[in-house]
């Protein structure tokens, strides 16, 4: 991958140079998450797994138990039946293995199964992964005009680039990204923006601001039609995100399931990643005339749809990666679930206790 790394490097500096020298971060990041080939999300590197031992660099939940994905199924169900709807859409689609869950679950009752990922690369591990299936899934490079149906996003709005704010001697500035040597380095420059919230104290303080996640989520609004969306990720209500004493922001880098803050290294091939503001993300949703269905940590929507019944029934092993899933110092805090839909309010099981709704 040393050529493609190279070419990856070669086409950033370019973007800069005609930028005039400078390119904010989300720029920096969107070249090196998704450059057409070249980009982390769009070469051939392997990504999710287990153990570094597969050469992956990070696991997600239904790479780590299958009953992740039986338990969202539940879940997926009710949505289903409530909203009247019989395909199930989803984001990222990472190895295919949320998918082959979801189905192996609810069989006929998804009479189509679309995928949209933008990386090719994983897109023929999911067409292998999901062969069995056949014509019940398909894939899409982007969102259609409406949809009918559940949308699913396991970890997909963490993975959108951001803009970086900088406060400095008490004056905010954008961080972006400058050629140094045949690398790059931090350069910050004046701006309007700010993050939502006003930061209390004097001291210096990194944050990210998310405008691509928003926008995704708006643009999701008007083309979801009839049926629920569910964004799981990991993240912060907004007076948690940009508390004082975050000062040093959230974005982090994943290679080889060892975690590192500099993004300006090895670009191309490792993630790039920053938590998730969901008021943000709810606020959005509300602006493109969705309304917030439950908001909750991953632990009570899991344990609320039945997950404690289902790990009852696996091996200690298996029973021991399935606990991984709600245990509070591992994913069962910091991940959480926001559910958003057209139409009549109504409340899906997952959040029928532990609501955090008026947290947002």
């Amino acid at each position: 991958m040393t050529h493609l790394n190279e070419e990856l490097l070669a086409r950033i500096r370019a973007d800069i140079a005609s930028a005039g020298g400078w390119i904010g971060f989300d720029r920096f990041m969107q070249h090196a998450l998704y450059a057409p080939g070249l980009g982390y999300y769009a070469n051939d590197l392997r990504k999710l797994g287990a153990m570094p031992a597969s050469g992956s660099d990070f696991v997600t939940a239904p790479e780590l138990s299958p009953v992740f994905g039986e338990v969202l199924a539940v879940q997926v169900r009710e949505a289903l039946d409530a909203t009247g709807t019989d395909e199930v859409w989803e984001f990222g689609a990472g190895s295919g293995q949320l998918a082959a869950q979801v189905l192996g679950a609810l069989g006929a009752r998804v009479r189509r199964y679309t995928i949209v990922d933008v990386s090719s690369s994983l897109r023929q591990r999911q067409r292998e992964r999901l062969a069995a299936v056949g014509d019940q899934v398909a894939w899409a490079d982007r969102l259609p005009e409406a949809i009918e149906g559940v949308v699913l996003g396991n970890e997909v709005l963490d993975a959108m680039p951001v803009r970086l704010l900088h406060r400095g001697t008490g004056v905010w500035r954008e961080r972006g990204v400058a050629v140094s040597g045949t690398g790059f380095a931090w350069s910050d420059r004046p701006t309007e923006l700010r993050p939502p919230l006003e930061i209390e104290g004097g001291h210096d303080y990194l944050t990210e601001i998310h405008p691509q996640a928003e926008g995704f989520v708006r643009t999701l609004g008007q083309r979801l039609a009839r049926g629920a969306a569910f964004l799981i990720d990991y993240g912060f209500p907004e007076a948690e995100y940009y508390h004082p004493q975050r000062s040093e922001g959230t974005l982090v880098c994943h290679r080889a399931h060892h975690m590192d803050t500099d993004p300006l290294a090895d670009v191309g091939l490792k993630d790039i990643t920053a938590h998730v503001n969901f008021t943000g993300v709810a606020v959005a949703a509300q602006e493109a005339g969705l309304n917030v269905l439950g908001y909750t940590s991953q632990a009570r929507f899991l344990l609320n749809n039945g997950l404690l019944e289902k790990t009852e029934l696996l091996a200690p092993a298996g029973q021991a990666l399935a606990l991984k899933l709600v245990l509070e110092h591992e994913m069962g805090e910091l991940f959480k679930v926001l559910a958003v839909g057209p139409g009549p309010v109504w409340q899906p099981r997952g959040f029928a206790q532990g609501d955090r709704t008026h947290r947002l």
